[in-house]
Protein backbone atom coordinates (compact mmCIF):
# COMPACT_ATOMS: atom_id res chain seq x y z
CA UNK A 1 0.00 0.00 0.00
CA UNK A 2 1.23 3.06 -0.91
CA UNK A 3 2.23 6.34 1.02
CA UNK A 4 -0.90 8.22 -1.06
CA UNK A 5 -3.53 5.27 0.23
CA UNK A 6 -6.02 6.78 2.03
CA UNK A 7 -6.69 6.03 5.89
CA UNK A 8 -10.60 4.93 4.98
CA UNK A 9 -12.63 3.36 2.51
CA UNK A 10 -16.20 3.65 2.54
CA UNK A 11 -18.38 1.12 0.36
CA UNK A 12 -21.57 1.39 -0.28
CA UNK A 13 -23.73 -1.12 -2.01
CA UNK A 14 -25.92 -0.07 -4.03
CA UNK A 15 -29.04 -1.56 -6.60
CA UNK A 16 -31.80 1.24 -7.48
CA UNK A 17 -30.68 3.87 -5.04
CA UNK A 18 -30.84 7.09 -6.90
CA UNK A 19 -33.66 7.72 -4.30
CA UNK A 20 -31.70 7.28 -1.31
CA UNK A 21 -28.10 7.97 -2.27
CA UNK A 22 -28.43 11.77 -2.32
CA UNK A 23 -28.88 12.18 1.25
CA UNK A 24 -26.60 9.43 2.17
CA UNK A 25 -23.82 11.47 -0.37
CA UNK A 26 -24.15 14.50 1.14
CA UNK A 27 -23.99 13.16 5.12
CA UNK A 28 -21.08 11.11 3.84
CA UNK A 29 -19.29 14.39 2.63
CA UNK A 30 -20.48 16.35 5.78
CA UNK A 31 -19.01 13.87 7.51
CA UNK A 32 -15.70 12.97 6.06
CA UNK A 33 -15.11 16.86 6.63
CA UNK A 34 -14.49 15.89 10.60
CA UNK A 35 -11.85 13.13 9.48
CA UNK A 36 -7.86 13.72 10.63
CA UNK A 37 -7.26 11.58 7.26
CA UNK A 38 -7.96 11.09 3.95
CA UNK A 39 -10.27 8.55 3.27
CA UNK A 40 -12.32 7.62 -0.09
CA UNK A 41 -15.97 6.46 -1.31
CA UNK A 42 -16.74 3.70 -3.14
CA UNK A 43 -20.44 3.31 -4.20
CA UNK A 44 -20.75 -0.42 -5.75
CA UNK A 45 -23.13 -0.05 -8.41
CA UNK A 46 -25.14 -3.44 -9.10
CA UNK A 47 -26.55 -3.82 -11.94
CA UNK A 48 -28.51 -0.73 -11.56
CA UNK A 49 -31.84 0.02 -13.92
CA UNK A 50 -32.46 3.69 -12.21
CA UNK A 51 -30.28 6.78 -11.65
CA UNK A 52 -27.76 5.19 -9.83
CA UNK A 53 -25.04 6.07 -11.27
CA UNK A 54 -25.40 9.51 -12.79
CA UNK A 55 -26.87 10.58 -9.00
CA UNK A 56 -22.99 9.24 -7.66
CA UNK A 57 -21.48 11.43 -10.36
CA UNK A 58 -23.37 14.60 -9.20
CA UNK A 59 -21.24 14.37 -5.83
CA UNK A 60 -17.52 14.78 -7.24
CA UNK A 61 -17.06 17.95 -6.58
CA UNK A 62 -18.62 17.10 -2.65
CA UNK A 63 -16.32 14.36 -2.61
CA UNK A 64 -13.38 14.53 -5.02
CA UNK A 65 -12.18 10.75 -3.69
CA UNK A 66 -15.47 9.72 -4.95
CA UNK A 67 -15.35 6.04 -7.27
CA UNK A 68 -18.15 4.42 -9.19
CA UNK A 69 -17.18 0.46 -9.02
CA UNK A 70 -19.81 -1.70 -11.52
CA UNK A 71 -20.65 -5.20 -11.21
CA UNK A 72 -22.02 -4.99 -14.96
CA UNK A 73 -25.07 -7.10 -14.02
CA UNK A 74 -27.09 -7.72 -10.93
CA UNK A 75 -24.96 -9.91 -8.59
CA UNK A 76 -25.92 -9.58 -5.18
CA UNK A 77 -25.33 -7.68 -1.91
CA UNK A 78 -22.41 -9.74 -1.08
CA UNK A 79 -20.47 -9.85 -4.49
CA UNK A 80 -20.87 -5.67 -4.60
CA UNK A 81 -19.39 -5.55 -1.07
CA UNK A 82 -16.63 -7.95 -1.79
CA UNK A 83 -15.97 -5.95 -5.06
CA UNK A 84 -15.57 -2.92 -2.83
CA UNK A 85 -13.44 -4.25 -0.76
CA UNK A 86 -11.12 -5.71 -3.11
CA UNK A 87 -10.94 -2.39 -4.91
CA UNK A 88 -10.57 -0.39 -1.53
CA UNK A 89 -7.30 1.59 -1.28
CA UNK A 90 -7.58 2.62 2.40
CA UNK A 91 -5.90 1.21 5.86
CA UNK A 92 -9.49 0.42 6.81
CA UNK A 93 -12.43 -0.51 5.24
CA UNK A 94 -15.55 -0.11 6.06
CA UNK A 95 -19.37 -1.42 4.26
CA UNK A 96 -22.51 0.96 5.11
CA UNK A 97 -26.25 -0.08 3.46
CA UNK A 98 -27.23 3.16 1.14
CA UNK A 99 -29.75 4.22 3.40
CA UNK A 100 -27.37 4.66 6.59
CA UNK A 101 -29.77 2.40 8.49
CA UNK A 102 -26.64 3.08 10.99
CA UNK A 103 -25.63 7.08 11.15
CA UNK A 104 -22.23 7.53 9.34
CA UNK A 105 -21.04 9.20 12.48
CA UNK A 106 -21.36 5.97 14.31
CA UNK A 107 -18.09 4.47 12.07
CA UNK A 108 -16.07 5.81 14.71
CA UNK A 109 -16.70 3.28 17.02
CA UNK A 110 -15.89 0.55 14.77
CA UNK A 111 -12.86 2.43 13.31
CA UNK A 112 -11.42 2.78 16.81
CA UNK A 113 -12.42 -1.31 17.68
CA UNK A 114 -9.89 -2.02 15.01
CA UNK A 115 -6.99 -0.53 17.48
CA UNK A 116 -7.15 -4.42 18.85
CA UNK A 117 -9.36 -6.28 16.50
CA UNK A 118 -9.31 -6.89 12.88
CA UNK A 119 -13.16 -6.80 11.87
CA UNK A 120 -15.40 -4.63 13.71
CA UNK A 121 -19.72 -5.15 13.45
CA UNK A 122 -22.00 -2.59 13.79
CA UNK A 123 -25.00 -4.86 16.07
CA UNK A 124 -28.67 -3.37 16.90
CA UNK A 125 -28.97 -5.95 19.76
CA UNK A 126 -26.28 -5.36 21.87
CA UNK A 127 -28.08 -2.39 23.16
CA UNK A 128 -32.01 -2.55 21.37
CA UNK A 129 -32.28 0.82 23.04
CA UNK A 130 -30.23 2.84 20.37
CA UNK A 131 -32.88 1.26 17.94
CA UNK A 132 -34.56 4.52 16.38
CA UNK A 133 -36.99 2.81 14.36
CA UNK A 134 -37.95 -0.90 14.73
CA UNK A 135 -38.67 -3.51 12.23
CA UNK A 136 -42.01 -5.14 12.03
CA UNK A 137 -42.75 -7.69 15.02
CA UNK A 138 -42.28 -10.80 12.46
CA UNK A 139 -39.18 -9.21 10.95
CA UNK A 140 -37.59 -9.00 14.55
CA UNK A 141 -38.48 -11.97 15.41
CA UNK A 142 -37.05 -14.38 12.00
CA UNK A 143 -33.90 -12.37 13.05
CA UNK A 144 -33.56 -13.34 16.02
CA UNK A 145 -34.29 -16.97 15.06
CA UNK A 146 -32.06 -16.42 11.99
CA UNK A 147 -29.20 -15.38 14.70
CA UNK A 148 -29.79 -18.53 16.72
CA UNK A 149 -29.53 -20.84 13.87
CA UNK A 150 -26.25 -19.12 12.60
CA UNK A 151 -24.96 -19.60 16.08
CA UNK A 152 -25.61 -23.20 16.66
CA UNK A 153 -24.49 -24.22 13.17
CA UNK A 154 -21.32 -21.77 12.42
CA UNK A 155 -20.52 -21.30 16.75
CA UNK A 156 -20.67 -17.59 15.97
CA UNK A 157 -20.79 -15.75 19.07
CA UNK A 158 -22.73 -12.89 17.61
CA UNK A 159 -26.08 -11.53 18.42
CA UNK A 160 -26.17 -9.78 15.28
CA UNK A 161 -24.47 -10.80 12.84
CA UNK A 162 -26.69 -9.28 9.76
CA UNK A 163 -26.49 -5.42 10.77
CA UNK A 164 -24.93 -3.52 7.35
CA UNK A 165 -22.32 -1.84 9.36
CA UNK A 166 -19.29 -3.10 9.10
CA UNK A 167 -15.39 -2.36 9.10
CA UNK A 168 -12.07 -4.50 8.70
CA UNK A 169 -8.72 -3.87 8.63
CA UNK A 170 -8.22 -4.05 4.81
CA UNK A 171 -5.07 -5.89 4.23
CA UNK A 172 -5.22 -8.62 7.28
CA UNK A 173 -8.61 -9.22 6.19
CA UNK A 174 -7.84 -9.82 2.09
CA UNK A 175 -7.69 -13.20 2.69
CA UNK A 176 -12.14 -13.75 3.72
CA UNK A 177 -13.22 -11.55 0.62
CA UNK A 178 -10.49 -13.86 -1.31
CA UNK A 179 -12.73 -16.94 -0.03
CA UNK A 180 -15.63 -15.67 -0.06
CA UNK A 181 -18.66 -16.86 -2.11
CA UNK A 182 -21.92 -16.48 -0.88
CA UNK A 183 -23.43 -13.39 -3.20
CA UNK A 184 -26.44 -12.42 -2.02
CA UNK A 185 -28.19 -11.44 1.57
CA UNK A 186 -26.10 -14.81 3.65
CA UNK A 187 -22.60 -13.34 2.84
CA UNK A 188 -22.60 -11.54 6.48
CA UNK A 189 -22.03 -15.24 8.31
CA UNK A 190 -19.84 -16.41 5.91
CA UNK A 191 -17.24 -13.40 6.30
CA UNK A 192 -17.36 -13.49 10.32
CA UNK A 193 -16.67 -17.55 9.73
CA UNK A 194 -13.73 -16.66 7.58
CA UNK A 195 -12.70 -14.60 9.79
CA UNK A 196 -12.92 -16.62 12.66
CA UNK A 197 -10.96 -19.69 10.84
CA UNK A 198 -8.30 -17.54 9.51
CA UNK A 199 -7.92 -16.30 13.37
CA UNK A 200 -8.76 -12.85 12.85
CA UNK A 201 -9.94 -11.19 16.15
CA UNK A 202 -13.56 -9.93 15.70
CA UNK A 203 -15.50 -7.67 18.04
CA UNK A 204 -19.44 -6.38 18.15
CA UNK A 205 -20.01 -2.96 19.27
CA UNK A 206 -23.71 -1.41 19.61
CA UNK A 207 -24.55 1.00 17.00
CA UNK A 208 -27.59 3.53 16.82
CA UNK A 209 -29.81 2.19 13.90
CA UNK A 210 -33.37 2.79 12.60
CA UNK A 211 -35.18 0.63 10.27
CA UNK A 212 -35.86 1.39 6.45
CA UNK A 213 -39.20 0.57 4.97
CA UNK A 214 -37.86 0.78 1.74
CA UNK A 215 -35.32 -2.30 2.68
CA UNK A 216 -35.28 -4.69 -0.89
CA UNK A 217 -34.99 -7.29 1.43
CA UNK A 218 -37.88 -10.05 0.71
CA UNK A 219 -38.81 -11.68 3.86
CA UNK A 220 -40.23 -14.90 2.20
CA UNK A 221 -37.58 -15.52 -0.87
CA UNK A 222 -34.57 -13.88 0.88
CA UNK A 223 -35.01 -15.76 4.47
CA UNK A 224 -35.11 -19.23 2.80
CA UNK A 225 -31.80 -18.11 0.42
CA UNK A 226 -30.48 -17.19 3.42
CA UNK A 227 -30.97 -19.93 6.25
CA UNK A 228 -29.63 -22.45 2.97
CA UNK A 229 -26.49 -20.24 2.78
CA UNK A 230 -25.83 -20.92 6.57
CA UNK A 231 -25.74 -24.82 6.30
CA UNK A 232 -23.94 -23.88 2.96
CA UNK A 233 -20.82 -21.87 4.39
CA UNK A 234 -20.96 -25.05 7.00
CA UNK A 235 -20.75 -27.45 4.32
CA UNK A 236 -17.58 -25.63 2.62
CA UNK A 237 -15.65 -25.37 5.24
CA UNK A 238 -15.81 -29.27 5.61
CA UNK A 239 -14.84 -29.96 2.44
CA UNK A 240 -11.91 -27.86 2.48
CA UNK A 241 -13.06 -24.98 0.05
CA UNK A 242 -11.94 -22.23 2.83
CA UNK A 243 -8.46 -23.58 3.41
CA UNK A 244 -6.28 -22.06 6.56
CA UNK A 245 -3.78 -19.69 5.56
CA UNK A 246 -0.08 -20.90 6.39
Amino acid sequence: MSAASPDLSIIIPSYNEESRLPATLERIATYLQTLPGAAEVLVVDDGSKDRTVAVTESFRDRIPSLRVISNGENRGKGYSVRHGMQEAHGRIALFTDADLSAPIEEAGKLIDALETHDVAIGSRALDRSKISVHESPFREFAGIIFNKIVRIILWLPFVDTQCGFKAFRTENCRIIFEQQTIERFGFDPELLFLARRQGLRSVEISVRWGHSPATKVSMLRDSIRMFIDVFTIRWNALTGRYPRRR
